[in-house]
């Protein structure tokens, strides 16, 4: 029986372009582990920071070295549009692409209009994932309890001095500090800034602005910082729940991907009850935003209180060694290999 060519698209145009590779160098060592090698064909396609699809030689440089193309030359719109021959081959794909132009939708709608199977979310819940603005209007929608925020519009920041300290004043007033501030369509902690005082809330409301046109602010909360992962189509699983520890402000970019700077402890320290609420919680949420395939989904635990609030859910999450979600998988008796075959055949059934 011939092996299902699994298209792996790794790379992109987004700020978390190297981490995208690093993921996929990942979830290519899985699909190489057998029994996976008996089943699947790898065929790597890595998008270049100047938009250009590469496959081949290429791609196999870029994924074996972990590291971006070097010298890229400067693309026309017109290549753009020149997809690799080979990808009409592929039978299932596996995007692995962080941020805007990968888990946002767009490249969710390339595929759908390619008729292609592939693994993750859909174009509608992609899209909700990565909108931090429209994701907290849906958890509202379905009762999920949250940290207060307020949605801003860059113009409101870039406009007259009255009009802006108004908007400085109500943060204060609503929020108070410390508050979080950050671009509505960005991940892993890009752009975030948490803030004290009002000289760094006019920075970090600049800084974010300089990212998107849409920012939200956040009230900062005295929580545990604790994450569920969700597997499956129309009847998910939860995964045990995970901590992440940190000596630092926040769970900002460095911290995130820079080995020893932030402890993942799996599973967490947390009474049976809480456990199952934050499960429970991760699947209505994964489900309220039609979800497919896999998610993270991300809690505050307000120890003082008992409370659970819901941060934020990625659908397509890290997968690089310091990634939580395959990391709470394999805590939940599910093997790295095993795993990336399930999100394979998941998204065959969905197709």
């Amino acid at each position: 029986m011939s092996r299902l060519r699994v298209g792996l698209l790794f790379g992109g145009r987004s700020g978390e372009h190297e981490v995208s590779i690093i993921s996929a160098g990942a979830i290519a060592q899985g699909i190489a582990a057998p029994p996976n090698d008996q089943i699947y064909e790898l065929v790597p396609v890595y998008i270049q920071k100047n938009g250009q699809w590469s496959d081949g030689d290429i791609a196999a440089q870029v994924l074996a070295s972990g590291q971006p193309l070097r010298d890229e030359p400067d693309s026309k719109a017109t290549t753009l549009w020149q997809l690799p021959v080979a990808i009409a081959e592929i039978d299932v794909w596996f995007p692995i692409l962080h941020g805007p132009n990968g888990e946002d939708g767009t490249v969710q709608g390339l595929l759908e209009l390619m008729q292609q199977s592939y693994v993750g979310s859909g174009v509608a819940a992609s899209a909700l994932g990565m909108d931090k603005i429209l994701m907290k209007a849906l958890f509202a929608a379905v009762g999920l309890p949250q940290v207060k925020y307020i949605a801003i519009n860059r113009n409101e920041i870039w406009s007259d001095p009255c009009r802006y300290t108004h908007l400085c004043d109500r943060i204060e007033t609503e929020l108070g500090y410390p508050c979080f501030v950050k671009p509505a369509n960005l991940g892993s902690s890009v752009g975030i800034s948490k803030v004290k005082t009002r000289q760094q809330l006019t920075t970090a409301l600049d800084s974010a602005a300089s990212y998107d046109r849409r920012i939200i602010v956040e009230a900062g909360v005295v929580a545990r910082e604790v994450e569920c992962a969700v597997l499956g189509n129309d009847q998910p699983r939860a995964s045990v729940v995970g901590e992440i520890t940190y000596s630092g402000e926040f769970y900002d970019y460095d911290t995130k991907y820079t080995d020893g700077r932030a402890n993942l402890i799996i599973p967490a320290d947390l009474p049976s009850q809480v456990v199952s609420q934050i499960q429970t919680m991760a699947i209505q949420a994964f489900q309220a935003i039609d979800g497919a395939g896999l998610a993270r989904m991300d809690f505050f635990y307000l120890e003082s209180t008992g409370e659970v609030l819901i941060n934020e859910v990625n659908t397509l999450p890290g997968f690089t060694a310091l990634s939580m979600y395959p990391q709470l998988w394999g805590n939940s008796g599910v093997p790295f290999p095993e795993l990336v075959h399930q999100l394979i055949q998941f998204a065959l059934e969905r197709r």
